[in-house]
């Protein structure tokens, strides 16, 4: 193989200009591949993070009332008309060993059993209507972390204690310490106190989001000893479909994942990593075209010089060699340089950007653009080295 390198590096060397030209070609397409896709990247975590840093991966929760309908004795027909059964409040049944089972499961990090309810919260003349949040505090932190979120007092879920988000606490004109009543309808009232202010930044659950201890919930919402949802948080998120729905398989219960609650987020990110390899193929389109085009116009150059190697026994495969050997050169030089000028430019992006979110930059983006680079090269190289191996030794030098 020396004699294929020998040759490939010195063809470089004799059309310098040009080996530059197509070297900074495919070193500014590399450098666009990764700074495109490491900004893309950074901004689909960042929205990931801002969604799903406020609510669970996967939600368990009882199957919906339907109505059961007897069906029509034979040679009869019937007209159906149907209402949908309303929905009451009601328990998963037997929670505490699915959600045992669900701490076993390898892929699940985090469950936490909660109650949920409407309820309404009086303070002198304000009355709003919120959402009850009964939960267990060590586990329904590992789901948000609400307590890195405090913009007053401190996370504290007790008997008599709550928690209650910014927005609701501005409504009501309230503040750490004071009295708020709660009142679900069913005859059930109590005074609480309040022991911390929250500030997610999402308007829904700043507005209306009561966080209280469990067996209080249970009470206040008529169902003692009962759970209406089961939150899990998984390892892999853009596999939380497919857990969910295997979950709701063997559990019987409803099982709803991030991608279908949030569903026009999960569009929003196909189609911005669509657009990503989308960019990625037309770059690498254009550095192909490039680099076939040098070696073509080199094949041309170097006629009489093929020939006269063919003659001395070069062999059509060692000529093939050579001018694939140049494109897999070309596009390994270029991508050292494309991948250099990307990290700087991402460096800055994250230095002196706007600051609103963070480009990652990962080894593993930068070998994939590396590799990109150097196949693309080689794949279009094949069809000059497919010129150069077909030439007529005695041709090659007439015309040479």
């Amino acid at each position: 193989m020396w004699i294929e390198w020998t040759l490939a590096t010195r063809f470089l060397r004799e059309g310098r200009s040009q080996s530059l030209l197509i070297l900074g070609g495919i070193a500014i397409g590399v450098a666009v591949i990764v700074f495109l896709s490491a900004l893309i990247g950074g901004l689909q975590a960042n929205l990931i993070e801002r969604t799903l840093g406020s609510q669970a991966h996967i939600k368990l929760q009882a199957p919906l009332q339907r109505n059961h309908i007897l069906p029509a004795t034979a040679g009869t027909a019937t007209l159906l008309l149907e209402t949908p059964r309303p929905q009451p409040l009601r328990s998963i049944n037997n929670w505490q060993q699915l959600r045992d089972s669900l701490d076993r499961e390898a892929d699940i990090t985090a469950v936490s059993p909660l109650i949920s309810g409407p309820a309404f919260v009086r303070r002198g003349d304000a009355l709003e209507s919120v959402a009850l949040i009964g939960m267990d505090p060590e586990r329904y932190l590992r789901i948000v972390p609400v307590d890195k979120n405090m913009r007053d007092g401190q996370w504290r879920v007790a008997a008599g204690e709550v928690v209650i988000g910014s927005e609701l606490a501005r409504d009501l004109g309230a503040s750490r310490g004071d009295t708020l009543r709660l009142d679900t309808g069913r005859d059930n009232e109590t005074l609480v106190t309040i022991a911390g202010i929250f500030e997610l930044g999402v308007g829904e659950l700043d507005a209306r989001y009561v966080y209280m201890d469990l067996h209080q919930a249970q009470a206040l919402l008529g169902l003692p000893g009962g759970v209406t949802t089961i939150d899990l948080r998984v390892d892999d998120l853009f596999a939380a479909d497919g857990i969910a729905e295997r979950l709701g398989r063997l559990s019987g219960q409803r099982s709803e994942s991030w991608m279908v609650s949030n569903a026009q987020l999960t569009n929003a990110l196909n189609a911005q990593s669509q657009s990503t390899n989308m960019i990625s193929f037309f770059v690498a389109v254009s550095v192909a075209f490039g680099i076939a085009s040098v070696l073509s116009v080199s094949v041309v150059q170097r006629t009489g010089q093929i020939g006269i190697l063919r003659a001395m026994g070069t062999t059509r495969q060692q000529m093939r060699r050579v001018f694939l050997i140049q494109g897999a050169l070309y596009g390994l030089a270029g991508s050292v340089v494309g991948c250099s000028a990307g990290y700087a430019m991402l460096w800055a992006f994250n230095r002196f950007g706007p600051g609103l979110f963070e480009a990652p930059v990962s080894a593993t983006l930068l070998l994939m653009a590396t590799l990109l680079a150097t196949l693309t090269g080689m794949l279009a190289a094949m069809l000059p080295a497919r010129r150069a191996a077909a030439m007529d030794p005695v041709q090659a030098i007439a015309h040479g």
